[in-house]
């Protein structure tokens, strides 16, 4: 009975261990390459095109997106840490299809891996390994959206 429990012990101990591996290992949004161009939608900002991505997963349906979109004037000058101001209205179609800057920040120190699993647990630290490309790029001018959604109908759509 002993060796029976033992047995069983370790299969559940194994099974934890691999659905822990499984999960760690899967990209929160891991895309194509191919994107194709989107609906224009209209803002009151001005007109949008963005992207259209298929998810490298089974079970998720193609999403559209429109990155770096503007909501404010960029915080520089007199406007650096004061309320956003209404950003300028754009003519013809602004073509939404990559990342604008992040804000400034520290980034964590995950060069020396071994310090770094002393600091967070191995899943964040391989996030943070996917995650850091995108936060390279800093700017104080980064007062943008990115915008998800599914990729449903082709008729255009006004924003307010």
């Amino acid at each position: 009975m002993g060796d029976r429990y033992l047995a069983l012990r370790l299969f559940e101990l194994c099974l934890v261990a691999v659905l822990a591996f499984l999960l760690v290992k899967s990209d929160p949004v891991p895309e194509q390459r191919a994107p194709l161009t989107s609906r224009t939608v209209r803002t009151k900002y001005g007109d949008v095109s963005g992207v259209i991505v298929t998810l490298d997963a089974k079970h998720l349906e193609p999403v559209e997106v429109f990155r770096g979109i503007p909501y404010a004037s960029p915080p520089l000058g007199s406007l650096r840490f004061m309320p956003p101001v209404t950003g300028a209205l754009w003519q013809g179609v602004k073509i939404a299809d990559k990342f604008s800057p992040v804000c400034p920040q520290r980034l964590p120190d995950i060069a020396n891996e071994t310090a770094a699993l002393k600091r967070m647990p191995r899943g964040r630290l391989e996030y943070l390994k996917r995650l850091l490309p995108y936060l390279k790029e800093q700017s104080e001018d980064c007062l943008y959206l990115n915008i998800y959604a599914p990729a449903q109908g082709r008729s255009s759509v006004e924003f307010d």
